[in-house]
């Protein structure tokens, strides 16, 4: 991936040094020149960015990377996203370890007071280490490297690189925390406007602050406390902010699309031992896993349901009108339906 960025970037240094403020990758905010350039690489970032604009008084420009429903972890950045990166007033990235690429980028940079908001840093300690819990399936990669890593040395292993689950959006109280940075932000690099974003930001923590409650009350008042996926889980952030129990196929960065005979079985059974009248999956539409799952239950009855993890986003979704708000919303209409 390093030798890539690199090759990538001497072609863009070789190229041309035009940026284009009118033609972006992505989805933009107004557009005019010399104005504020931001750069995001997912969806939320994109929609936090501009509930604290707002009526976008300094018309910036804002850009989402992953516009056209790649997933985080397999996102590989074009010459062009390169080239936004580097010009840009703010960036703003998750993170982990599907974002190896930024450090490369991130040396290209021709702006000197770039802003660069790095997620997981601002969440610090709060952030989770990815987990595998009971049924979960390890990967192939795992299986093979699993003698290996049980010769090392506990020193070693703590020196090693830890995995963090990156899918810290998916708290209404991380998404409070990540709103107040980036606002915090744009008040320094755009001061004349300053008190505009305090206040959009405020407003719009009240929004997440309210929903988060929404949740809480839900779960608090749910007879099922216990959320099982036939899918992968990303989620584990939300179950833990509500102190809900989950079962899953994969780990949320999980590659994996086939279950095994002892995954689709010990998952059937928790069916069956808790009495749960839904199998979840995340958005997409290979319910396989989750089928197979209902079809090895004793009543074959379930319902499939679907948690929005806002991995597929598109640039048309946002035209379209959907936001953060909207499908945390839709999420816990969903997530009440489960918990019946």
């Amino acid at each position: 991936m390093k030798k890539y960025i690199y090759v990538m970037v001497a072609a863009i240094m070789m190229a041309c040094c035009l940026s284009a403020c009118g033609e972006v990758n992505g989805v933009s905010a107004k557009t005019g020149d010399d104005k504020l350039q931001i750069v995001t690489t997912i969806f939320p970032e994109y929609d936090w960015v501009m509930s604290v604009l707002g009526d976008n008084p300094a018309n910036a420009q804002v850009t989402m990377l992953l516009d056209n429903g790649v997933d985080l972890h397999s996102y590989q950045p074009t010459a062009d996203d390169i080239m936004k990166i580097s010009n840009s007033d703010m960036f703003i990235y998750v993170g982990g370890e599907s974002d190896e690429w930024v450090e490369d980028a991130l040396k290209e940079a021709t702006n000197d007071d770039m802003v660069v908001i790095n997620l997981l840093e601002v969440l610090g300690d709060s952030v989770k280490e990815e987990e595998m819990v009971e049924g979960m399936q390890e990967s192939e990669h795992e299986h093979e490297h699993e003698d290996e890593a049980a010769d090392e040395h506990e020193h070693e292993h703590e020196e090693g690189e830890t995995e963090y689950d990156e899918h810290v959006w998916l708290s209404l109280r991380n998404a409070a925390i990540l709103t107040d940075s980036i606002s915090k932000a744009l008040q320094k690099i755009d001061a004349a406007n300053a008190g505009v974003y305090k206040d959009n930001s405020e407003r719009y923590i009240e929004k997440l602050n309210d929903l988060d409650s929404q949740y809480s009350d839900a779960v608090s008042e749910a007879p099922v406390k216990t959320l099982l996926f036939g899918d992968r889980f990303p989620f584990r952030y939300l179950t833990d902010d509500y102190d809900l129990n989950y079962y899953a196929a994969f780990v949320g960065c999980s590659a994996e699309t086939e279950a095994s005979f002892e995954t689709i079985t010990f998952l059937s059974g928790k069916v069956d031992e808790l009495s749960l009248h839904a199998v979840m999956t995340i958005e997409g539409t290979d319910h396989r896993i989750a089928e197979t799952i209902v079809q090895n239950t004793q009543t074959h009855d379930q319902q499939i349901l679907s948690l929005d993890s806002m991995q597929s986003i598109t640039s048309k979704d946002v035209a379209g009108g959907t936001t953060y708000l909207s499908i945390m919303e839709n999420n816990l209409s969903v997530l009440k339906e489960a918990l019946k």
